[in-house]
């Protein structure tokens, strides 16, 4: 059995690179979600009775604002969640879902892929446009993927986070390529864009907005982050890597803020 030291020297080994998106006011925000991220400073640092002296916010977020996860109660479809669970008024509560909810999703521990869509495809991809499901298959070319892994896209739009006019309107993922991420049978998906679909557009495939919402969340029980930052991972050109997420414990929530990590070898 390997010992505590052992482990942690084969942990010192590994890079850890942040993939949250720092959180301020003003993020890209989807319309739905808005105003998204407000924090404000409500106890400051005065001359009190005694030397010590404190200072505190007050954080006020929508669940699915910034780096997030979705959980399996956030989207429906004909009124049924994963696992045809009818959404009533038994489960969909004031208080949040008494089924499905984020708090019943377990740290995710394993093994991640890196799907680097501008890196294959040799650019950019086009603003407001459909990533298909041959450029999806074009960056998997080589990159094997298993049943339980977190597979990751990257658009490249995650540099333009700062720039909320640019990044909203980075490329979506088409509900066909959305079917294919499905068939590799991962844990969960993620993307640095606003809603893995391009908002807004109506799918045949679904007859909806948010296709890959409907085919991951409530088809699959595949859970999905968004708004991820994946400049940094892409530039160790590694295509798989010890992914960690750890979701909040919001009880009935139908998401979380979350700070995913991944962890790849230490370069030379």
């Amino acid at each position: 059995m390997t010992n505590i030291a052992e482990l942690l020297g084969q942990l010192r080994e590994l890079t850890i690179i942040d993939l949250e998106n720092p959180r301020q006011m003003r993020d890209p925000v989807f319309d739905a979600h808005w105003p998204g991220y407000v924090y404000a400073l409500y106890r400051r640092h005065e001359p009190g009775l005694e030397r010590r002296t404190s200072a505190s916010g007050l954080l006020i977020t929508p669940e699915h604002a910034g780096t997030h996860m979705d959980a399996l109660c956030h989207q429906a479809e004909d009124g049924k969640m994963y696992g045809g669970v009818s959404v009533s008024a038994a489960n969909q509560t004031p208080a949040g879902f008494t089924e499905l909810g984020i708090d019943t999703v377990a740290p995710q521990f394993g093994r991640g892929v890196l799907l680097d869509l501008p890196a294959v495809l040799g650019g950019p991809l086009a603003p407001e446009s459909d990533i298909s499901v041959d450029m999806v298959r074009a960056a998997a070319a080589g990159v094997v993927t298993r049943p339980g892994d977190t597979i990751l896209v990257r658009t490249g739009y995650g540099a333009k986070w700062d720039d909320p006019e640019k990044y909203l309107k980075a490329p979506g993922m088409s509900a066909e390529a959305s079917e294919w991420i499905a068939a590799q049978q991962p844990a969960a998906a993620g993307i640095d864009n606003i809603a893995w679909d391009y908002p807004g557009r109506v799918s045949a495939y679904t007859q909806s907005t948010l296709p890959g919402h409907i085919i991951l969340l409530v088809r699959h029980g595949i859970y999905l982050l968004e708004n991820l930052q994946l400049e940094a991972l892409a530039r160790t050109k590694a295509t798989e890597f010890l992914f960690v997420v750890i979701p909040l414990k919001l009880k009935g929530g139908t998401g979380s803020p979350v700070r995913p990590l991944a962890l790849v070898p230490s370069l030379p």
